[in-house]
């Protein structure tokens, strides 16, 4: 069986600290005003009854990406592991991908004017380490990334025992990105 990377954020720990950001913009040295992760923080209610919940986000890493069925060079395409890559030799930077992510998770690095993303750290996979750079440095521990084919995996185990959701999922592209309540 392949493997399928996913990722998964416990809303319940996740602070909104920002150190997921920063081990990611240093990790892959990202151009200056650049990201592939954020914080966001959703408020609910009214004072005195709010409820407030923070989520640490970045490319979904979906089944069925609108940005690889939109992006005319094949540049955006899925890796062996089942995330969605980019290969910048062939992307031209039309941003049809950009366009089409129902995420708002894809920009142009201006360095290089192709389209880049979070790659589920692909080049730290590929040394052989097990952990994306934003997990590693997770304070609270609320990233938690896995092969969502093994069920023997941190992250399936998490998935069968704790509710789960996706961001947008009535757009049908079956993210691999999960949000635990």
């Amino acid at each position: 069986m392949s493997k399928r990377l996913g990722m998964a954020v416990d809303t319940r720990t996740c602070v909104g600290c920002g150190a997921c950001v920063i081990a990611c913009k240093t990790e892959n040295d990202l151009a200056v005003g650049c990201v592939r992760d954020w914080v966001t923080t959703e408020t609910r209610g009214r004072f005195p009854d709010l409820s407030m919940t923070v989520r640490s986000e970045r490319c979904n890493h979906c089944e069925n990406a609108a940005c690889v069925r939109a992006c005319p060079t094949g540049s955006s395409h899925y890796g062996d592991d089942g995330s969605v890559r980019i290969n910048p030799a062939k992307c031209s930077g039309c941003k049809a991908c950009i366009a089409a992510c129902p995420y708002d998770a894809r920009h142009v690095d201006p360095r290089t004017g192709t389209v880049d993303k979070c790659t589920f750290c692909a080049h730290r996979m590929a040394r052989g380490m097990a952990t994306t750079a934003c997990q590693e440095v997770c304070p609270t521990r609320s990233i938690v990334f896995g092969d969502l084919n093994d069920p023997g995996s941190e992250l399936s185990q998490l998935l069968d025992r704790r509710e789960s959701y996706t961001l947008k999922p009535d757009a049908g592209t079956r993210p691999m990105h999960f949000y635990l309540k």
